[in-house]
């Protein structure tokens, strides 16, 4: 297991980093809404959205590492960009299983012209799909899809009989319904309602292995963007503790400080090392679950305590709304809530470590 970044994975890195620190620069208070259509278009001109899919559908021929590069990236500005839902999960998902008519959907994504959202089964299918004889019928609901209040389409996962399928569903078809949520660190959630939308053949993955396979590359991105916010948390405090000073002394130099920091910064490593675990063990088509459920632990767990480290060292400059760390610690605590809880991952991981070979 190789932990160095490839060539690739140093290009796109820097590339990311290039472009979005501008952009942090021009926007120091971007809107909520999670989304900037500039930004997108300007990732696209630049290569980002197709450097890290496969070259059957004009790609860069990279993959996962190659992914979580650029979101840790994307994590360090919390920037309004789509990526994990859209290229991550969706267009790395079709790129996998689709057919050719499915992977020609992804060109207005990959020119910047559009976005999607994935809508995969949580603790339950919160979709059914009967076949139907001109196509796919899919009902039910589900609230908080992340990118979902912009999102031109949807990938869904329904459950069909005893199996799940992969839906792309259009968002301006008919019976779709989509309502904006406000989230804890913006409104692009929603509440996606489909009532008996009809999906044709050609927009659907019947592949068995696909739905798991989408699942476990969400919660890479996740964690991936996880580590990049809080890495970048980590920063500013530690630069903030070094300047800021108390009885003439900057607050670094007090014991109290400085153990916090340094906790902090294994819960940073902690999250480093477990997301390019699992992300290693999948890029080589190897048995990833319990890593991922050790990576999702740490991003909750670390998320946690680095996102409120960093606000107790600001102290009450960490959530006023017109400084910078308020942004970090919202988007790491959302990370954390769509992690899960650390409980959920140990019982997981115990229940997979159980499990006779």
């Amino acid at each position: 297991m190789d932990f160095e970044y490839t060539e690739a994975q140093r290009d796109l890195s820097g590339l990311a980093r290039e472009l979005l620190t501008d952009w942090a620069v021009r926007h120091p208070r971007p809107d909520d809404s999670g989304f900037d259509p500039e930004l997108w278009r300007a990732m696209a001109g630049a290569g980002l959205l197709e450097a890290a899919l496969p070259e059957r559908v004009d790609g860069g021929g990279f993959g996962v590492l190659e992914q979580c590069a650029v979101l840790i990236e994307i994590g360090r500005t919390v920037a309004p960009a789509p990526y994990s839902t859209s290229i991550a999960v969706v267009a790395a998902t079709l790129a996998e299983f689709g057919d050719d008519l499915l992977v020609r959907r992804l060109r207005p994504l990959l020119r910047g012209e559009t976005t999607f959202a994935a809508a995969l089964a949580r603790d339950f299918a919160a979709f059914e799909a009967e076949r139907g004889e001109n196509g796919w019928c899919v009902r039910g609901s589900q609230s908080m899809v992340a990118a979902g209040a912009f999102a031109d389409g949807f990938l869904v996962e329904a459950r069909a009989g005893a199996n799940s399928v992969l839906l792309l569903v259009d968002r301006d078809a008919a019976g779709v319904t989509v309502t904006g949520q406000q989230v804890v660190n913006g409104a692009d959630a929603a509440i996606l309602e489909l009532r008996e939308v009809q999906v044709p053949d050609g927009d659907v993955i019947l592949a068995p292995e696909a739905p798991g396979w989408a699942r476990r590359r969400a919660a890479l991105a996740v964690c991936a963007h996880q580590l990049g916010v809080l890495e970048r948390a980590l920063e500013m405090t530690a630069e903030y503790a070094r300047t800021r000073k108390q009885f003439d002394k900057p607050i670094g130099a007090f014991q109290a400080v400085r153990q916090r920091l340094a906790d902090a910064y294994i819960d940073v490593e902690a999250v480093r090392l477990t997301l390019w675990q699992a992300a290693w063990r999948e890029s080589h088509g190897l048995a990833a679950e319990a890593e991922i459920d050790v990576a999702k632990f740490w991003a909750a767990e670390a998320g946690h305590r680095v996102a409120h480290t960093a606000v107790h060292v600001h102290a009450s400059t960490g959530i006023y709304l017109d400084y910078p760390m308020q942004r970090y610690f919202t988007a790491a605590k959302r990370a954390e809530f769509e992690s899960g809880t650390a409980l959920t991952h140990l019982r997981g991981l115990g229940a997979f470590l159980d499990a006779p070979a």
